[in-house]
């Protein structure tokens, strides 16, 4: 507890800065900082490395963020791959992951992960997941998501693992995820899950810790009821 204390302490600076307070969890790694920033946007510190997983400049000035060391991007949209907020969060040393579809839309200087692969950055296993629409589609019957073309993250600190979905429905795929300590879901209409998705995925994955992001509206005594009283809503 003194260990976690200290480490809050040194992160002062930064808290308040983003929309809501971060969460220390305990890994084999060590501490790991997350903090939900807006959004879909989110914020990992842990070992004095900072990620940042999808930047998004929509009522938070990254500026006054702390820079990033690796920035994870889920998929080309606006509200994904927003090249204000990554300019002022990227350094030269900024490594950078993201979908085929960020760099053809312009990022050419991040690496692509595609669905089903992973690689190891600073002892952090990350691995790219399928993310995208089953029932919600455009009016042209186009999912909003397409299959294949955006990620999820499974972030691992050794056996510690984060997963960040991205722009996605309660897809088939969740249930292969393996053990995950912290998930952040969408739940928004109608380009993500609704309610009853969303509880769905919950229940699948099982979590410790989940945190509804990407939303516009969330009764949280409503879902906290659904959920398993193992699942800590966030």
């Amino acid at each position: 507890m003194k260990l976690i204390s200290l480490f809050l302490f040194s992160l002062l600076p930064f808290i308040g800065m983003a929309q809501q307070h971060p969460d220390v969890y305990t890994t084999p790694m060590g501490p790991l900082v997350i903090t939900p920033v807006n959004h879909g946007s989110v914020m990992l510190r842990i070992k004095g490395k900072v990620i940042h997983v999808d930047p998004y400049e929509k009522s938070v000035d990254y500026a006054t963020l702390p820079k990033a060391d690796l920035v994870l991007i889920t998929h080309e949209h606006s509200d994904h791959y927003d090249k204000k907020a990554l300019d002022k969060v990227t350094k030269k040393e900024t490594h950078i992951i993201a979908t085929s579809s960020v760099v053809a839309a312009g990022l050419k200087e991040a690496s692509v992960l595609k669905n089903g692969e992973s690689t190891q950055w600073n002892d952090i296993r990350i691995e790219a997941v399928p993310s995208y629409n089953i029932v919600h589609k455009s009016p042209n019957g186009k999912p909003y998501h397409e299959k294949g073309v955006g990620n999820g993250y499974i972030l691992s600190f050794k056996n510690y693992r984060v997963y960040i979905a991205g722009d996605t429905e309660n897809i088939p795929e969740m249930s292969k995820l393996g053990k995950i300590q912290v998930a952040f879901l969408p739940k928004n209409l109608p380009y993500t899950m609704t309610n009853e998705q969303f509880v769905e995925a919950a229940k699948v994955i099982r979590p410790k810790a989940l945190y509804a992001y990407h939303y516009f509206e969330l009764n949280r005594d409503s879902l906290t009821k659904q959920l398993p009283k193992s699942i800590e809503l966030k």
